[in-house]
């Protein structure tokens, strides 16, 4: 994925939709902490930039350098390459400085069709703060939240986003 984007990372940065802030306030509401967002598949850092109104810290990530030289700056957002070749067990480093249980609310922003999604799926769970965290992966058509996602919790809610959706910049 990361080679797909990277002759095209500025235009893509300039013409992505956005975003309402009304759906990054619904998803805060839904975490009792704030200390700690993943935004995962960042590209241009978008929706890390509007979980900054949320939340004291936000990591954002992604596999392309690419996208990320284009990310929208913030003091609170952390930008950082994540190429394919990294382990998880580093990832819990740079994400959650080494601690599981850290992160408040990990967001997928229209990305989540490139990964792994076992690897994926294990890693938020480790990371997923225990009980509150949230995990939230949207595309333009359908999103779902889950509510105290990792082994033994249950899937508690599937929301549909239409309502939220802005037509951005087309």
């Amino acid at each position: 994925m990361a080679g797909l984007y990277d002759k095209q990372a500025e235009v893509y940065a300039e013409a992505r939709p956005t975003y309402p802030k009304e759906w990054y306030s619904m998803l805060a509401g839904l975490t009792p902490q704030h200390s700690l967002a993943w935004d995962v598949g960042t590209g241009n850092g978008q929706a890390a930039q509007d979980l900054t109104e949320h939340y004291e810290r936000v990591v954002a990530s992604d596999i392309s350098e690419s996208q990320l030289k284009h990310a929208i700056q913030h003091p609170r957002v952390r930008y950082i390459h994540t190429p394919m070749s990294i382990s998880d067990d580093e990832m819990v480093n740079l994400i959650g400085g080494g601690h599981e249980n850290t992160v408040d609310l990990v967001t997928v922003a229209t990305a989540v069709h490139w990964f792994d999604l076992p690897k994926f799926y294990s890693l938020v769970g480790r990371l997923l703060r225990k009980p509150g965290g949230i995990i939230a992966v949207w595309g333009y058509y359908k999103l779902l939240s889950f509510n105290e996602f990792g082994a033994g919790h249950d899937l508690v809610r599937s929301v549909k986003y239409d309502a939220f959706m802005l037509v951005g910049k087309l």
